[in-house]
């Protein structure tokens, strides 16, 4: 369960953008926490796939 946000900081999910595509089941999830104030749009980061076992493009979801 996330905490409550103190602030601007909150927390986030990233969800792999190309795992969804492969037709492979299951997901690749990160959950990070960024400043509101800082960076209102959504976040995007390379972060490592390991059922695609491979760096790939994860998004913010939510």
């Amino acid at each position: 369960m996330a905490k409550k946000a103190k602030g601007n900081r909150v927390q986030v999910i990233l969800e792999c953008t190309e795992h969804k595509d492969s037709g492979i089941p299951g997901t690749s999830r990160y959950i990070t926490s960024k400043n509101r104030k800082n960076s209102p749009d959504r976040l995007e980061r390379m972060k490592y796939n390991p059922i695609l076992k491979k760096y790939t493009l994860h998004r913010e979801i939510k």
